[in-house]
């Protein structure tokens, strides 16, 4: 190629990058004045380190929305409960927050003072935490209490509807769904005044626990209790049907022998 020719390629092609550099916009910058963000600090903490990071005060609240198995807005207030978006996190405005930080004092004592002067700790440690009583629960309430809760002001039923309603996420492990949890709920019914509520706790738990034959003696103790002669030896019966051997329904029933054989029909003197 000529030079001259040549010469006037090389113009042109710089010429054309100079005007398309030219046509962009230029690249941003930072007005010097401008400041970087402050870093993130927390707010009116007072259990946690002030100086804890985002990343570690997040987790702490992971572990209790799990350990009570609610969502930011049962200590916090605004928010969507989905996300952190509005949440006032600083605010102490519920009631439920405050719970919170006496919690944490009392389980921090509980570790670092009660369980350290045991003379003998299993390996590894055990330290109390949220879940160790919540177990997903916002109030720890054992089953029974719950049900002798609703026994006293909503009736029977609603407690054997609730028992059922629970009962199907058993595997939560939020509450004890074993036999003797219900016994006991009996039993507390029966020294509370309420045999006939006792009766139908025992019946709902053998619906559950058909094989118990103890169960059919606590019922039939309730039924002789209320002097209730037929309906206590069925269940004496029922009990001996089960478990052959059981001492307890052969001595129930030899007491009913002999208070249909006393003169009165009444348990004779000792």
């Amino acid at each position: 190629m000529p030079r001259r020719s040549l010469t006037a390629a090389v113009l042109t092609i710089a010429l054309s990058i100079a005007s398309q550099t030219a046509s962009q916009p230029p690249t941003s910058q930072p007005p010097a004045s401008q400041t970087p963000p402050s870093p993130w600090k927390a707010k009116n903490l007072e259990f946690f380190p002030k100086d804890i990071t985002r990343e570690a005060l997040t987790q702490k609240m992971r572990e209790f929305s799990l350990g009570l198995g609610v969502r930011c807005q049962y200590c916090h207030v605004g928010g969507d409960g989905v996300s952190f978006e509005g949440v006032v996190f600083d605010s102490d405005e519920k009631p439920a927050k405050r719970v919170a930080r006496a919690m944490l004092r009392m389980t921090d004592q509980l570790n670092t003072v009660a369980l350290a002067q045991l003379p003998s700790r299993a390996e590894p440690r055990v330290t109390v935490e949220c879940a160790t009583c919540h177990r997903g629960v916002a109030i720890p309430r054992s089953l029974q209490t719950m049900l002798f809760e609703i026994i006293q002001t909503q009736g029977t039923a609603a407690a054997v509807a609730k028992y059922r309603e629970l009962r199907t996420d058993a595997m939560l492990g939020r509450y004890n769904f074993g036999e003797w949890e219900i016994n006991e709920l009996a039993r507390r019914l029966t020294q509370a005044g309420k045999p006939r509520e006792a009766i139908a706790m025992f019946e709902m738990n053998s619906e559950f626990y058909p094989a118990a034959a103890e169960i059919d003696v606590f019922i039939g103790e309730e039924y002789q209790k209320l002097d209730d002669r037929d309906q206590a030896r069925q269940h004496y019966r029922a009990a001996l049907a089960k478990a052959p051997e059981s001492d307890f329904a052969k001595k129930h029933l030899a007491e009913l022998e002999k208070i249909e054989q006393s003169p009165e029909g009444k348990t004779p003197p000792e």
